[in-house]
C-alpha cells in the first residue's frame, strides 16, 4: 500500500479500529485468507500479514474472503481514498453493472469514461491495486456471497442478480475462491425461497447521523412516492420501465434495505443507487479532518459527527427537484413535485409497493417529456427548463450518468435548448466530483498525516490509545433541582449528564476515569442554563454522542423526538420503534440512559399517568414535567 505505512495498518488491526474498515484489507499468509481490520479473529503475527488497498487487490493476490468478518458488507471507501475522479466515476458505473453481462466490455466502459484502456488499468492499479475486470469480478462474488447469507433467493437467481451470466460460472467461481459450493455457505432454514423481496445490509463507516438523513428526506418526501415513519424511509422506484419499492431502516453498524422488485438482475443497480442516496461510502474521518481545518466549520463538524450528504434516487429526479427548488421554500418545491407526479407519474399496485399509501412512481424522462406541464403554476422559464431536461434525457439517457468529468457534464447540460439553472450543482453530483477538492489549495501535510494529507485517527498515530481524559472535560452546573455533572468535549458534544448526588448511575468507564477528567466550561452548560430559565427548545441544540447498544440508541433517538410539554408511555414508545412487544426492553433502555434531561427519559410515564420511576428521583421528574408544562 502506498497510502498508509505498514506500521499504521498493523496498529489498526491490532486495535480493530472501525475507522479503517474499508480503507485496507489484511492478507494472512498462513491461512490464505483476507480480512477486514475489525475481524474478530485472533490478530495474526506481524510477519504473517500483508496489506491491500481493496478487496479486489487481496483477491487478485490469491487470498480468499474471510467467512467471519465478511468483506462483502465492508464499507466501500475506494472513491474516498484519494483516487482520481476518473476511478471514482468508473467505480460508480461498475457498481451499476457496466462490466456485467455478455455484452459488457472494458472497451465499452472506457468509451463511456472517455479514456483509453491502458490509462484506466494504470489508474486502477495505482489507486486500488487491481485492474477493472478484477474489481468487477470481486464485487460480483462478494455480492453473491451476501445474497446467499442474507436472503432465501434460489441459487440460480443469486447467480443472475450478481451478474454471473450462468450458474456454471457462478459455481466455478465459488469453488475456486471459497473451496466449497455456494449452497454450503448458506445456513439451513425451513423458510421457503423468496423470489421478489430481499433484505440486505448496507455497510458504512461509523458514525452515521441517521436522524439527520431521515429528517432531510422527510421534509422533502413526495406524497404517494415516498413515506417516512417509524424510523424508516420507504419509496417506490423504477428501473428500465419496471416498478418496485424499497424501505430502509437503521441496523447494527449498517442500514437494512428491504427491496421489492420483480427483476433480480436489477439488485446490483438498486444497491448502488441506495448507497449514493444515503451517502454510505463517504469517509467521514477524512471529510471531518479536512473541514475541521476551517475555524468556523470546526465546532459545527464536532457537534454533528456522522453528517452525510443525501442524494436522490437517480440523476434525473435530482435535476427535477433542483429546478423545482429554485427560489422557493422546501414545502413549495415539495408541492410542485406532487403535482408533477400527478401529471406525469405512474400508478403502482399496493402488492408491489407494500403500502397502499405508496401508490405512484416518479415520472421517467420520457413520460415527463410527453406531459403537459403548463398547469404547474411555475414561471415559464422553469417549465421550459423542465421540458428541455426531460426531452434531452429521454433522447440520451447517458446524459446524467456518472461517466463524464465535471466539465463534460456541464457542457452536455448547457447544450440543451433551455439549460437548467442548476447545471453546476447537478454536474458536481453526477460526475462524483468533490467540489471542495476543486478549490482546495495544496498545503503541507499535517503531523501524523497520511499519504494524501489527511490526519490519521489518534488511536493509530500514537503508540497507545488516547485516554478518555484527553478527549473529554467535566463541567458542573447548579440548577433548581441540584447540581448536575456534565461530561462533554471541547466542541460541545455531550457524552454524559447526571445529578451530582447520584454517582451510582455513572457508566463504569466514566467512573474509572472520573477523577482524571479536566474541569472545563463547555458550550453545553450555556444551553442548559437557557433551558432552566424557560427556553425549553435549547435542549434541541445540544449534540449528543452515541453510546450504548443499537437498540438503546434507537430508543434514545425516539426519546429526543418526544415534544416538550407532552409525555408518552413505554408501550407507545415501543410501537413507535416498530417493536410493540418490546415494552420491557424499552423500559430497561430508558433506565440505562446516560444523558439525563437532554435525552428526556423524564417524558415517559406509566399508562395510567403515574410517574413510574426516574433515576434522579421522582421529585425531579415532576419538577421537569412542570417546568415543560406537560399535562399528564
Amino acid at each position: 500500500m502506498d497510502q498508509l505505512s505498514d506500521d499504521i495498518c498493523y496498529r489498526a488491526i491490532a486495535t480493530r479500529d472501525a475507522r479503517f474498515d474499508g480503507r485496507l484489507f489484511i492478507g494472512v499468509k498462513t491461512t490464505g485468507i483476507y480480512c477486514r481490520p475489525i475481524c474478530p479473529a485472533r490478530t495474526p503475527k506481524r510477519e504473517n500479514v500483508t496489506f491491500w488497498p481493496s478487496a479486489a487487490a487481496a483477491q487478485s493476490a490469491g487470498f480468499r474472503p474471510c467467512l467471519r468478518c465478511r468483506p462483502e458488507i465492508s464499507p466501500d471507501a475506494a472513491a474516498w481514498r484519494g483516487t482520481s475522479n476518473t476511478v471514482s466515476r468508473a467505480l460508480a458505473l461498475i457498481a451499476e453493472g457496466a462490466l456485467d453481462g455478455d455484452d459488457a466490455s472494458l472497451t465499452g466502459l472506457c468509451e463511456r469514461l472517455g479514456i483509453g484502456e491502458r490509462q484506466l488499468r494504470r489508474l486502477f492499479d495505482k489507486h486500488l491495486g487491481a485492474p477493472p475486470i478484477a474489481v468487477a469480478q470481486t464485487r460480483r462474488v462478494l455480492f453473491a456471497k451476501q445474497l446467499i447469507q442474507e436472503t432465501r433467493l434460489p441459487m440460480a437467481h443469486v447467480a443472475d442478480a450478481a451478474g454471473f451470466g450462468s450458474v456454471r460460472r457462478f459455481n466455478d467461481a465459488f469453488r475456486k475462491l471459497y473451496r466449497r459450493s455456494p449452497s454450503d455457505l448458506r445456513r439451513q432454514s425451513s423458510e421457503p425461497p423468496a423470489l421478489s423481496t430481499v433484505t440486505l445490509r448496507l455497510g458504512y463507516r461509523a458514525p452515521y447521523d441517521w436522524d439527520a438523513i431521515l429528517a432531510f428526506l422527510s421534509h422533502r418526501a413526495i406524497d404517494g412516492v415516498e413515506l417516512v415513519e417509524k424510523d424508516c424511509y420507504r419509496r417506490t422506484i423504477e428501473i428500465d420501465g419496471v416498478f418496485g419499492a424499497i424501505s430502509v431502516a437503521p441496523g447494527r453498524n449498517a442500514l437494512e434495505a428491504t427491496i421489492r422488485f420483480p427483476r433480480v438482475t436489477a439488485l446490483l443497480a438498486i444497491v448502488a443507487r441506495l448507497r449514493r442516496l444515503f451517502d454510505l461510502d463517504a469517509d467521514i474521518q477524512t471529510i471531518g479532518a479536512h473541514l475541521a481545518g476551517d475555524a468556523a466549520l470546526a465546532p459545527l463538524i464536532a457537534r454533528r459527527p456522522g453528517l452525510r450528504t443525501p442524494g436522490a434516487w437517480d440523476g434525473f429526479e435530482h435535476a427535477v427537484r433542483a429546478i423545482l427548488g429554485q427560489q422557493i421554500t422546501v414545502t413549495g418545491a415539495r408541492k410542485l413535485a406532487v403535482k408533477i407526479v400527478a401529471i406525469a407519474g405512474s400508478d403502482i399496485a399496493p402488492e408491489m409497493s407494500g403500502d397502499e399509501r405508496l401508490s405512484r412512481v416518479f415520472p421517467s424522462a420520457k413520460r415527463m417529456a410527453d406531459a403537459d406541464l403548463s398547469t404547474l403554476g411555475m414561471p415559464k422559464a422553469r417549465i421550459a427548463a423542465l421540458n428541455a431536461l426531460a426531452q434531452a434525457v429521454a433522447a440520451n439517457p447517458k446524459l446524467i450518468e456518472p461517466a463524464g468529468s465535471y466539465e463534460e457534464t456541464i457542457e452536455r447540460l448547457q447544450a440543451t435548448p433551455s439549460p437548467p439553472p442548476t447545471s453546476r450543482s447537478c454536474a458536481i453530483r453526477w460526475s462524483r466530483k468533490r467540489a471542495g477538492a476543486r478549490r482546495r489549495k495544496r498545503s503541507s501535510p499535517a503531523p501524523n498525516a497520511g499519504a494524501h494529507g489527511a490526519p490519521m485517527p489518534p488511536s493509530i498515530c500514537g503508540p497507545t490509545m488516547p485516554s478518555m481524559s484527553d478527549a473529554l472535560h467535566l463541567d458542573r452546573l447548579e440548577t433548581p433541582i441540584g447540581e448536575i455533572l456534565i461530561v462533554a468535549d471541547a466542541q460541545g458534544v455531550l457524552h454524559a449528564l447526571e445529578f451530582a448526588d447520584k454517582p451510582e448511575r455513572w457508566r463504569p468507564d466514566f467512573k474509572r476515569r472520573f477523577a482524571t477528567l479536566k474541569d472545563k466550561r463547555t458550550p453545553v452548560s450555556a444551553l442548559l442554563k437557557r433551558y432552566f430559565k424557560g427556553d425549553i427548545a435549547a435542549l434541541d441544540a445540544i449534540a449528543v454522542s452515541g453510546h450504548g447498544t443499537d437498540f438503546q440508541r434507537a430508543c434514545w433517538r425516539n426519546l429526543r423526538r418526544i415534544p416538550a410539554g407532552t409525555t408518552t408511555t413505554y408501550g407507545a414508545l415501543a410501537k413507535q420503534m416498530g417493536k410493540p412487544n418490546a415494552m420491557r426492553a424499552v423500559g430497561l433502555a430508558n433506565g440505562a440512559n446516560p444523558i439525563a434531561i437532554v435525552v428526556p427519559c423524564h417524558r415517559v410515564v406509566g399508562s395510567d399517568g403515574s410517574l413510574t420511576g426516574y433515576g434522579g428521583g421522582l421529585p425531579r421528574k415532576q419538577w421537569l414535567l412542570d417546568h415543560e408544562r406537560a399535562n399528564i
